[in-house]
């Protein structure tokens, strides 16, 4: 296992690290004796890094890994997270404290390394409905009593070490503009094989519905470290997928007859072709790719079994894609998979 710094902060994670979100299912529907295993095999293999979020089976998630760490005995680096929802809207930093309290309870612990807000910044103040979090107006980040100003009161209560936030996509100027403030440690960001756009300018006939604006080069310049969620596109690319597949068991529910998921499949297959062979899964190649990026901190896997761990952990270290692998993906970038 690798390790690399976030940021400036001097704390060196595994360059893969252990996602507990409900997409993989593991920390959320998984069976207790199973959860502990993976744990176990994960700190075994050199994983030192957890994420971890309160909508993650509406802090399930968060009690399981709890549970799991007390019984096997580690402590592992942790981020959690804080979703502002239409509800807190008049008390944000009120609300982000209020939430990292019951985090630090489900978790078992009297801090976390990373706290991050779970809404990624947008510049235009959006409407929030119901349970959405997905993003939040720039200005309720800033604002007296707002997002940041509920971070550094937890920061201040040594309840968290170092705080971040979460990137969206299509709305590069509000992240920029936190980037820009200096006090944050931590991004998440989306990137993966079938939509670089967190790196690179969109190529040339590449339809993507999320451009990322090369925000990691951003956070990288800043000095902000970079966490990588859904590396596997949403887990599409993986040799089981590709080729026509079902998702295990734990995965999130998906409608497998959608035009939509059929799409995703024949863009994996496509980078299955190219990139799968002997001793190289897709999952690993497409592991691969995110770490020739010097700006990406850390990785996080979304593991639905132990299995699918050990996999994965075998792309840290096992070097970057070719030269030919990269022009034949960069090929089926500007040929949009040879779906139009």
């Amino acid at each position: 296992m690798q390790y690399r710094e976030v940021g400036s902060t001097g704390v060196k994670i595994s360059e893969i690290g252990f996602g507990c979100g409900g997409t993989a299912g593991l920390m959320v529907r998984g069976e207790p004796d199973v959860q502990r295993d993976a744990a176990a095999r994960a700190a075994e293999l050199g994983i030192n890094y957890f994420d971890n979020a309160p909508d993650y089976g509406d802090r399930v998630a968060e009690t399981n890994l709890g549970r799991v760490i007390r019984e096997v005995g580690i402590r592992p680096y942790i981020t959690t997270k804080v979703e502002v929802r239409n509800d807190n809207l008049k008390d944000i930093a009120d609300h982000v404290v209020r939430s990292t309290d019951e985090s630090l309870k489900c978790l078992g612990t009297d801090y976390v390394d990373f706290l991050q807000i779970h809404n990624g910044p947008v510049a235009n103040q959006p409407n929030l409905q119901g349970r959405a979090y997905n993003i939040l107006w720039i200005e309720d980040f800033l604002r007296p009593g707002g997002a940041l100003e509920g971070l550094e009161r937890v920061k201040r209560q040594g309840k968290a070490r170092f705080i971040g936030f979460i990137v969206r996509g299509n709305d590069i100027g509000p992240v920029r503009q936190l980037l820009d403030t200096g006090v944050f440690s931590l991004v998440n960001v989306s990137y993966h094989l079938l939509n670089p756009t967190a790196t690179t300018a969109k190529p040339r006939g590449l339809e993507v519905d999320t451009d990322w604006g090369q925000v990691i080069n951003h956070a990288q310049a800043a000095g902000v470290g970079v966490a990588i969620y859904s590396p596997l596109a949403n887990g599409f690319l993986n040799d089981n997928i590709a080729s026509g597949g079902a998702p295990h068991p734990l995965a999130g529910g998906r409608n497998r007859e959608g035009a939509e998921y059929q799409a995703n499949v024949a863009r994996a297959h496509a980078m299955q072709n190219i990139l799968s062979r002997p001793g190289q899964s897709l999952a690993q190649a497409a592991y691969k790719f995110l770490f020739m990026h010097p700006g990406v901190t850390t990785v996080l896997g979304g593991f639905s079994d132990r299995a699918h761990l050990e996999e994965l952990v075998q792309a840290s270290g096992a070097g970057a894609l070719s030269d030919e692998e990269m022009a034949r993906v960069e090929m089926a970038w500007r040929g949009d998979f040879g779906l139009q």
